[in-house]
């Protein structure tokens, strides 16, 4: 007897994609399709979800509901996930281009207020007290005004920020990500896992809300 195979499509979700309103998600957009079959272009375009404005700009595709249309559509094909059993739809329109009022009004409020901040550390700490006792140590004579002292020490601040944030404008130093980049990304990683949850939570909702219209 001849044993032939069970074709097998092994799939793995992306966590985010975003698409336009009205749109629709595609299973080749909501995941990384693995299948050697004159199938794959056929899956690849496969309708999973269609956006409507009542869904408001965001919405979850379950692995299961996937799994649900790809068997309907190809009875014999053997699904094995991969990954994230959700993927997030988020619904964007066309981007806009920054205001550069804006821009600069912000820019200039983050430099003055990160100068005032480490103005007034320093004042909490009496660092010219500080400077002034180690510049007496060091020469034996106390200054008013050590600037040999503190214009070294104002441009190691600097050198130091370029170095803990990794950038010099868009110039990287080194392949390495800074620590605002990993909370960056620690952040957008919790938005999405809340995101998820909450609109499951609402669909389970939706579910038990349902009139039960078996007789």
């Amino acid at each position: 007897m001849e044993n032939i195979a069970t074709p097998i499509l092994y799939l793995r979700l992306r966590k985010r994609i975003t698409v336009r309103p009205g749109e629709e998600v595609t299973l080749g957009q909501a995941a990384r399709l693995l299948q050697h079959s004159s199938l794959d272009k056929e899956l690849g375009q496969l309708v999973l979800y269609k956006h409507k404005t009542e869904d408001g700009n965001r919405y979850v595709i379950d692995i299961l509901h996937i799994i649900h249309t790809i068997r309907q559509q190809y009875p014999g094909l053997t699904v094995e996930p991969y990954g994230d059993p959700q993927v997030l739809i988020m619904i964007a329109g066309k981007p806009r281009q920054p205001k550069k009022v804006v821009l600069v009004f912000s820019w200039l409020m983050l430099f003055f207020g990160a100068g005032l901040a480490i103005m007034n550390f320093h004042a909490d700490v009496s660092m010219r007290e500080v400077h002034q006792r180690i510049t007496e140590l060091v020469t034996g004579r106390r200054q008013e005004h050590p600037l040999w002292f503190q214009i070294p020490y104002s441009l190691g601040i600097g050198l130091g920020m370029l170095l803990f944030f990794n950038h010099l404008f868009r110039k990287r130093l080194n392949d390495e990500p800074n620590p605002l980049e990993l909370e960056m990304y620690m952040y957008q990683e919790n938005v999405n896992t809340y995101v998820i949850a909450e609109e499951m939570g609402k669909k389970q909702k939706n579910r038990n809300n349902k009139p039960n219209t078996d007789g």
